[in-house]
């Protein structure tokens, strides 16, 4: 698609490349209490509910911040001090959950798993008929460590034939890959402006279970990432506790108005799942091999081994492909030597085959004769 500016395509897993609407409507400034502001930080907190189907069960909490910011205020508030989480781990961003609640002193459980492997639901069931002092269970829906699809549907139904609650990660789903609260039952699923609802970095949000939220008043262990004070404040007079992020709100703002207008989740992952085909049909005509099969694989990012060929190297290849306007993502794994690209952002079929096209020639200039993995 026609760009507005030269800058560098991102086939990463966010920050992402953002549409000229979206970017604009950072332009003006907004006072965090004006009426027109409010409303449109009162409008983004339907539509993430709608998003979800979750408007009748659920609130919606933004916050200042990353995605971790708000997956440690959920965490925070959601997990009692005195309870006990089980975590699902089978990649970073699994890890960085054990890290959030050691900062907290909370007590957990790990299930790990290989960074391209799923957790088994039965597993799951298994250990939670073996420890009644796990109150929640924490997993990520699709861990972009290696891009892979975590079975949340199935793991959701064994934490509430268990009873025991759910809190979801789904920074790099929410917005592609559908969650329906009417059918998934959760207690919290946290996400971020800047991924597949294509807004800018800054705030993330969190989906909770209005009555678990009213149960959590003097959980969290911190003032700023205390949830339920933020809802009930928010709910007191429509505002922001301290001062809100008010140009990225906005933008996020205009980027839903695109999100509804391109179909939603379904138009969304169309979109993405034909990015992520054209881009593992072209690296593979190339000799690349993805790190995971085609079922567990997600339209968000894909990891690819890197070549056997010894003129191949990482650095090289990514510079040269930035110096073309695009930009990768290097390898975050411990099961392989690996790189990802992402297939979400503002991108579209046109620039998949650009970028294809621009690491056909640089593996050409760099004398690499095939894409191919050692043998196993």
């Amino acid at each position: 698609m026609p760009r507005d500016n030269d800058d560098p395509l991102l086939l990463t897993p966010g920050p992402l490349t953002t549409s000229a609407a979206t970017k604009a409507a950072m332009l003006h400034d907004w006072g965090s209490r004006d009426d027109n502001f409010i409303a449109i930080n009162a409008r983004v907190r339907r539509r993430l509910l709608d998003i979800a189907q979750a408007a009748d069960s659920h609130v919606c909490v933004p916050l200042q911040g990353s995605g971790t910011f708000v997956v440690e205020a959920a965490l925070g508030t959601l997990v009692p001090r005195a309870g006990k989480a089980l975590i699902l781990i089978n990649g970073a961003y699994g890890k960085r959950m054990a890290k959030i609640l050691d900062y907290m002193g909370r007590a957990y459980a790990v299930h790990e798993t290989a960074e391209n492997s799923p957790p088994d639901p039965a597993d799951v069931d298994a250990l939670l008929a073996g420890d009644p002092a796990i109150t929640h269970v924490l997993a990520v829906h699709c861990e972009t460590t290696s891009g892979i699809l975590n079975p949340i549907e199935a793991i959701a139904a064994v934490v509430a034939a268990r009873g025991r609650r759910l809190i979801i990660d789904a920074m790099s789903a929410f917005g592609a890959i559908a969650l329906d609260a009417r059918a998934v039952p959760f207690d919290a699923v946290m996400a971020s402006s800047n991924k597949c609802l294509e807004g800018v970095p800054g705030m993330g949000f969190a989906l909770i279970r209005k009555a678990a939220l009213e149960e959590a008043a003097g959980n969290a262990h911190s003032l700023s990432l205390d949830l339920y004070d933020q809802w009930v404040a928010m709910e007191k007079n429509a505002q922001w506790r301290f001062t809100p992020p008010t140009h990225v709100i906005v933008a996020f703002d205009k980027a839903l108005d695109q999100f509804e207008a391109a179909g939603g989740v379904a138009g969304r992952h169309d979109r993405y799942a034909g990015n992520c085909r054209i881009l593992v049909e072209g690296m593979a005509a190339l000799g690349f091999r993805t790190l995971l099969p085609p079922d567990l694989q997600a339209p968000i990012i894909v990891t690819f081994h890197m070549p056997a060929d010894p003129a191949f190297q990482f650095q090289r290849f990514y510079d040269s492909l930035k110096d073309r306007g695009f930009v990768i993502y290097p390898g975050k794994l411990t099961v392989a030597d690996s790189f990802r690209i992402g297939c979400i952002g503002d991108l579209h079929a046109d620039d998949m085959k650009a970028a294809l096209a621009a690491i056909e020639t640089t593996l050409r200039e760099m004398g690499v004769a095939s894409g191919a993995p050692p043998q196993a």
